[in-house]
């Protein structure tokens, strides 16, 4: 092929040589000829000169060109040149000087280098005519264009690959799969060598191409995606029409072959076995089976059913979305005793169902599912399963309720025993046969007190414990007329005293603790204690309730103020059991329109204006009183006592004082000073005196006695007063920090007084520093009763003199 080629360019060549030969002869033809302007004709400038003129054709040259020679490409010319040489040529613009030279003489135009139209089509350039001994522009400057002529040099080439396409399997054949287009960087104006046909080179079995328009095709009807889901396409592009010589490019199409449900499911196997044990609970999953499909995405979804009414009633199927797996579960209990192996239809078929493809065949497949049973140990069942017993109330102790009965529903039926569940039965009214289930009463019944009791039976294998089943019993206790009627309340009535003949004073109703199956029905009538009675009558209404009316003209609460009616009423049994009841009438005083204002009764008349809850509200009112004042009292009395225990600290508090009048002067005991000096340890001036004791010489005193005559304290000179300061000072402190007290003097009692006093002093602390400035006698004149006080300080006076002497 590629010799071929190149005798085919080689042939081109030759031909467009010989035609560039003709025309060039062309041209010099018509410059020799009579166009040339000659002297005297019209084109002869008005200076007297002739006009001139380029002479050229359009200037082609050839792309590709593979020789050693420089390819003669044109001549320029001027129609002044005579062909002497006085003419100079030369040329500029694009590839002037490196792609073209030009001979300054003959003006022949060549190219030096090879070209290539697909880079560049063509070349501009400019001509100029000089004369060659001035320089000067003979021909003006001209403006020239060299075309690169074309040749099939490129071959067609797939710009937009790679290819990827699809077509659904089983499609008509002549069904568009897609495109493919070439470019070819030819020429498409000159030759064929850009005319560009399609063919087939690889997959013509299946695919065709158009070869004009290069939409592919299915070459075939069918296409299967299960047997072969792609295919690798070869296309090729060839130009000059698919002529000899053309060239050609190619490209591989890649097609995919899309799934359509053309494939009905089918079960791998046509019968699986399953186990499950009987006491698996309803919904325990047996199994998965799968169906297969050989389509894929939703083609492959599909539904599973049961198919024969057996599995219908006792398994359920159930499609997994995520597997597409049929799910076999339990729907309803399985016993191994009653069957083995249950068999199970299955059925499985395509969710979505192209109708296209119906003809192909049904899209469903069927399997057989055996499931077997394995047996367990299982506990007693409950036969029947009635959990209502009925016993009479009056029932002796021991007397049989009802019989429960169990049985082992295993192969072995073991047997049964039977206990009660004493957490239902607490108080053992009830006793049950451990061998026969015989529900017995264990203690008298009461319907009254308990109408039904709810009680849980257990039966268990004899040898094996372990295995319980439980029922629930309920046992109901029928009614006995054992209870007699009584009235509803302990009625009471009132009747004015100017009542009528014939007047209603109260209906009464009774209450009866038994409930028989009829129902109730009552009968009243007055005690026979009551037949003298002509003050009043019984009616009985037939509904339970009897009215009493008045039976004589006016009553008078001076003679009698109450009455008591007794009234029989009797149930209706069997047996028949009755009861008598008492009606209180009081005889009140009523006003004109029959209301009552008063009875002879207090208690009767607070009981009628006041209801029994309006008195209760009244007492607890009293009670929360009593309860009010008492703890008042008690919080006064702990703020009296708090108060008293903060007084005690207080010094102006502490004076004691008498309204009698002391004994005189032979009372020496009347007054301890001791209670003053409660506060106030002293026994540190005592200590200090006994230091600096009675001097010698002196008789020695008794010091109780020092300490209970004032006029005689005669402790050291040298007082320490600093507790009373302390005392002093840390009461204003806390009077100061204390905002919640009015500001008075916490202490009033000083036990000194102070300096430059204009009064003199009658105490008798500083007594002993005095010396005996102060004299005592005038106590002499003061009576008998200071007769004493007198002698005292006289004899103190007496001793001091003596001391000074």
């Amino acid at each position: 092929m590629a010799k071929d080629l190149q005798g085919y360019l080689r042939t081109m060549l030759l031909l467009f040589c010989v035609t560039q030969e003709l025309r060039v002869w062309a041209i010099n033809t018509a410059v020799e000829g009579p166009s040339l302007g000659q002297p005297g004709d019209p084109a002869l400038l008005a200076g007297g000169r002739v006009k001139r003129g380029w002479v050229w054709n359009q200037f082609f040259v050839v792309e590709e060109y593979t020789g050693t020679e420089p390819l003669y490409v044109g001549k320029i010319h001027s129609d002044s040149d005579e062909g002497d040489g006085s003419i100079k040529y030369t040329i500029s613009g694009e590839g002037a000087g490196t792609i073209f030279l030009i001979d300054e003489i003959t003006g022949d135009i060549h190219a030096t280098e090879r070209l290539d139209r697909e880079q560049k089509t063509f070349y501009t350039l400019r001509a100029q005519a000089r004369d060659r001994q001035t320089d000067q522009l003979l021909e003006p400057e001209s403006e020239f264009i060299i075309k690169v002529q074309d040749i099939n040099d490129s071959e067609p080439r797939f710009l937009e690959g790679p290819y990827i396409g699809s077509v659904a399997e089983l499609s008509p054949i002549g069904t568009s799969v897609m495109q493919v287009m070439a470019s070819d960087a030819d020429d498409p104006t000159y030759g064929s060598s850009a005319r560009v046909v399609y063919s087939v080179l690889e997959g013509e079995q299946h695919f065709t191409v158009d070869s004009k328009t290069g939409v592919i095709r299915t070459a075939v009807a069918d296409l299967d995606r299960e047997t072969q889901d792609r295919y690798e396409v070869v296309i090729r592009a060839t130009d000059m029409a698919g002529q000899l010589g053309g060239l050609s490019g190619s490209t591989t199409v890649t097609i995919v072959v899309t799934d359509v449900n053309d494939n009905p499911p089918r079960f791998p196997q046509k019968m699986y076995q399953f186990s499950i044990v009987e006491t698996a609970p309803v919904g325990a999953a047996i199994g998965r089976v799968k169906a297969e499909d050989s389509d894929v995405g939703e083609n492959t979804d599909m539904t599973y059913q049961v198919k024969d009414e057996e599995g219908v009633e006792m398994f359920k199927v159930t499609t997994d979305s995520n597997t597409q797996e049929a799910v076999i579960t339990v729907q309803k209990p399985l016993d191994y005793e009653s069957k083995k192996v249950h068999t199970v239809v299955v059925e499985a078929l395509n969710k979505f169902v192209d109708p296209r493809f119906v003809d192909l065949g049904t899209f469903r497949d069927q399997t057989i599912v055996r499931v077997s049973v394995l047996d367990v140990d299982e506990p007693p069942e409950f036969h029947p399963p009635s959990n209502l017993l009925e016993v009479q109330e009056d029932a002796h102790v021991g007397s049989v309720v009802g019989v429960v009965t169990a049985l082992d529903p295993d192969t072995a039926n073991r047997p049964v025993r039977y206990a009660i569940d004493r957490s239902t039965d607490t108080e053992r009214i009830f006793d049950i046969d451990a061998n026969t289930g015989a529900i017995v009463t264990g203690k008298m019944l009461d319907r009254e007190t308990a109408g039904w009791h709810n009680i849980t039976v257990l039966a268990m294998e004899a040898d094996n414990h372990s295995q319980v089943s439980r029922a629930s019993l309920r046992i109901r206790i029928l009614d006995v007329n054992d209870n007699p009627p009584e009235l509803a309340t302990p009625y009471e009535a009132a009747v004015c005293e100017d009542a009528k003949p014939g007047q209603l004073i109260q209906t009464i109703s009774v209450v009866d603790r038994d409930e028989p199956q009829s129902g109730h029905r009552f009968y009243f009538t007055l005690a026979p204690e009551a037949t003298n009675n002509h003050h009043f009558s019984l009616l009985d209404i037939k509904d339970n309730t009897a009215a009493v009316h008045t039976q004589r003209m006016g009553f008078n609460r001076q003679e009698q103020d109450v009455f008591l009616l007794p009234i029989l009423v009797v149930d209706s049994g069997p047996p028949a059991l009755s009861s008598t009841g008492t009606l209180t009438i009081r005889v009140c005083g009523c006003d004109s329109s029959g209301a009552i204002q008063s009875c002879n009764s207090t208690a009767y008349v607070v009981s009628a204006t006041l209801s029994p809850g309006a008195l209760i509200a009244l007492l607890v009112c009293v009670l929360i009183l009593v309860v009010l004042v008492l703890l008042i009292l008690t919080l006064k009395r702990h703020h009296k006592s708090h108060l008293t225990a903060e007084d005690d600290e207080d010094m102006r508090d502490n004076v004691i004082k008498y309204n009698d009048e002391g004994g005189g002067e032979q009372d020496t005991e009347a007054y301890d000073m001791s209670a003053l000096r409660s506060l106030y340890d002293f026994s540190e001036i005592k200590s200090s005196d006994g230091g600096g004791g009675p001097e010698e010489g002196v008789p020695s005193r008794n010091p109780a006695s020092e300490l209970h005559a004032l006029p005689q304290w005669v402790q050291s000179p040298d007082l320490d007063f600093s507790v009373f300061r302390d005392y002093i000072s840390r009461k204003v402190e806390q009077a100061d920090e204390d905002l919640s007290v009015p500001p008075y003097d916490s202490f009033q009692t000083y036990a000194f007084e102070g300096s430059d006093s204009p009064v003199p002093s009658l105490s008798s602390i500083n007594s002993r520093s005095s010396g005996s400035e102060q004299d005592f006698s005038y106590l002499g004149g003061w009576g008998p009763r200071f007769r004493q006080l007198a002698a005292l300080y006289a004899g103190r006076r007496g001793e001091e003199g003596s001391e000074e002497s």
